[in-house]
């Protein structure tokens, strides 16, 4: 028996090749290996939980009920827009960043003969996902609230990526720039629209919802990934990096952390001039420093009491809805993501 994942997996071949052979550009072999090579190594290489999310939503929205072929094949589809809507931005962010590696492997901008080539390539996979949608979706009466809807999280996310670029700007670093409501827009826009409320927009979509109606499901999803990007920091600095499958460098990259939010809102003065001093250095031993300060600031503490006050409202929110489908939504994402540890 075929698993969900390996048919998800299967419905990204059919796109790729319809993608690789589509009537408005005239391939030539070398342009059509380019773009093979771009979506391959960009696309398919994460966990897919976002796209998978889609499936298991929509699911859930029917009360459990078995898809038919087509209904399965749609959901894949859009499941791998959301998949092909991040590799657009990872791709894109690794140039802001100047960073190294991705998924275990150099960024595609680090490889010899694509540089920065890699702006339009990211441009390409962006292109994809509406080439998709027109492919699939246009005779559905949900189309233009798709367009509408994959738009819309798109200026969320480069808006939030905007918002932690400007703060994070080589020679204006400034920890006094750091604040909560600072955090959480980034973490919002930059991470919780795409990853959480998208998934489950695109379910309620193809179930026949008005997105409009459901203004209380989408606040409940971004509490959610608020948390989820909470979690990332907290186990950044003090989570097990062979569990994690990384070293965490937030403190070293003056990133605006959860952690070091907490840790200006905690601190005295001679901790505060310690962190000032300490924080966004890759000394070694300007790193421990910070690590010292957060244990002595007890975080680990002042996280579990956040994870599980969350957990509280949360839970609270997501049983106050009507729909007992839509309450089994909520919750499997919840569930997903509640005490985790990578």
């Amino acid at each position: 028996m075929v698993d969900i994942k390996d048919r998800f997996k299967q419905v990204f071949s059919v796109l790729k090749s319809e993608l690789l052979n589509d009537p408005a550009f005239e391939f030539t072999d070398d342009s059509r290996q380019w773009v093979d090579r771009v979506v391959e190594y960009n696309v398919p290489g994460g966990k897919l939980n976002r796209g998978l999310s889609v499936i298991d939503s929509y699911k859930l929205l029917k009360d459990g009920k078995e898809l038919s072929d087509d209904e399965f094949f749609l959901a894949c589809a859009l499941g791998w827009c959301i998949e092909w809507f991040q590799a657009y931005f990872l791709v894109l962010d690794d140039i802001t960043d100047n960073s190294q590696l991705r998924r275990g492997q150099p960024c595609w901008f680090r490889l010899l003969d694509v540089g920065l080539i890699a702006v339009n390539d990211g441009l390409i996979l962006r292109n994809h996902i509406f080439r998709i949608l027109m492919k699939h979706f246009k005779g559905k009466p949900y189309y233009m609230d798709l367009l509408e809807l994959f738009n819309e999280v798109e200026f969320q996310t480069a808006s939030g990526q905007m918002i932690d670029l400007i703060t994070t700007i080589p020679g204006k670093k400034d920890l006094s720039n750091y604040s909560l409501s600072i955090y959480r827009r980034i973490v919002q826009y930059k991470t919780a629209y795409y990853s959480f409320h998208l998934p489950v927009a695109c379910a309620l979509l193809m179930a026949g919802e008005n997105l409009d109606n459901h203004i209380d499901v989408k606040d409940v999803l971004i509490e959610i990934g608020t948390v989820f990007q909470v979690q990332d920091d907290y186990l950044d600095c003090f989570g097990d990096p062979n569990v994690i499958g990384k070293d965490g460098t937030d403190i070293q990259d003056f990133k605006c952390s959860w952690l070091v939010v907490k840790a200006l809102e905690r601190v005295n003065e001679d901790q505060k001039k310690l962190l000032f001093e300490n924080y966004g250095k890759a000394d070694k031993a300007c790193v421990d420093k910070v690590k010292e300060l957060y244990n002595a600031l007890d975080l680990q503490g002042v996280f579990t009491e956040y994870e599980n006050k969350c957990h509280e409202n949360i839970m609270k929110s997501i049983e106050a809805h009507p729909s007992k489908a839509i309450q089994a939504v909520l919750k499997s994402f919840w569930k997903k993501i509640y005490q985790r540890k990578k």
